[in-house]
């Protein structure tokens, strides 16, 4: 129902209102507060409102935080996927510009997308690139280089290239031990390498008994203690051009030159007959016995009454030339330690 506005009263209410108006007022007219209700409005009043700021710097601090997040946490999430199924990689770098940036199935280099088809390197986990392919036929890098032969053994020397050889003994120790080296050189103008040991003969020459000496390979504590270790012995050896190789020798006696001029180092306890007049040393003896007192030739008698004896020590490559020798004084039966290869000092 409408009502003209001189119905109205001064506050805009009509009378149905403020008879509805009145009636609340009575009906609340009794009620009074407790006591402190002023006080606790003035203090939840002022907390509510400082909730509701923290709730707010909360949600915003949350959302700078998923803000940040999710964007890293794709980044790794691809990173992984890349290296875990290079197919997905590959679709998503396609999705992203059509470029891979992962390995490849074999773990091999990147290879961009695009026009220009370049390779991009290795990936993250794969071995650096050295610019030569394992498999020639699938080789797309550099060509290898035609001087690196790190992993190629030069040819086995002949005797054409070890040309040169030499053979010195030194004086004997305490002991009466003679030590001795021989060197080969490599006489050629290319590498090669020592086809093996080589070989180490004797020749007996005087009272020297060639039945009674024997040549045998240096041990770790053998009596010849002043060999190089045989640890040191080299089993291939490439000697350059102009470098050489060194094999040693120890002669050990194991008694002394007989005292009667008896050949074949043996003392026959009765009296010597005069030499026949003949050179002492070198060719005296060929160092075979036939065993008796005939003895290989005669022998001559040093001032002391000691028969004169010596041993003729020789080298030979393993290429069959060129041989050294050399001559050990004062030497009638003992033994001749040898090394292996040694590379030259």
């Amino acid at each position: 129902m409408n009502h003209s506005p001189d119905e109205k009263s001064p506050a805009g209410l009509d009378s149905g209102e403020l008879a509805l108006r009145s009636l609340l007022h009575e009906a609340v007219r009794d009620m009074e507060p407790r006591d402190g209700t002023l006080d606790h409005l003035r203090r939840a009043v002022p907390a509510r409102r400082a909730r509701k700021r923290q709730a707010a710097v909360g949600m915003a601090a949350a959302a700078l935080f998923v803000g940040t997040a999710i964007p890293a946490l794709l980044h790794v999430s691809y990173s992984g996927a890349s290296d875990a199924d290079p197919s997905i990689a590959a679709d998503s770098s396609q999705a992203q510009g059509g470029a891979t940036s992962g390995k490849n199935p074999d773990g091999g280099a990147g290879i961009s997308g695009g026009s220009g088809g370049k390779t991009s390197g290795t990936g993250q986990d794969g071995p650096k690139d050295t610019g030569q392919s394992k498999d020639p036929g699938n080789a797309t890098g550099a060509s290898a280089d035609p001087s690196a032969s790190s992993t190629q053994t030069d040819p086995v020397c002949t005797a054409g290239q070890l040309g040169s050889s030499s053979a010195t003994a030194e004086v004997p120790d305490s002991a009466g031990v003679v030590y001795g080296t021989f060197r080969v050189a490599n006489v050629s103008t290319t590498g090669c390498t020592v086809g093996g040991p080589g070989s180490v003969s004797l020749l007996a020459q005087g009272a020297a008994d060639a039945t009674r000496i024997t040549v045998v390979e240096h041990a770790a504590g053998d009596a010849a203690a002043g060999l190089p270790d045989p640890s040191l012995y080299v089993p291939q050896l490439t000697i350059a051009p102009g470098s050489a190789y060194e094999v040693k020798f120890a002669w050990v006696p194991s008694a002394t030159c007989p005292t009667t001029g008896a050949g074949n180092g043996s003392d026959s306890g009765g009296t010597t007959p005069a030499p026949s007049p003949s050179p002492s040393g070198g060719n005296a003896a060929s160092g075979s016995t036939t065993g008796g007192d005939t003895g290989t030739s005669a022998q001559t008698i040093r001032a002391d009454g000691t028969a004169d004896g010596s041993v003729v020590v020789s080298y030979t490559p393993e290429a069959g030339s060129p041989t050294a020798s050399v001559a050990v004084s004062n030497a009638c039966t003992g033994t001749i330690y040898r090394t292996g290869v040694l590379a030259a000092s």
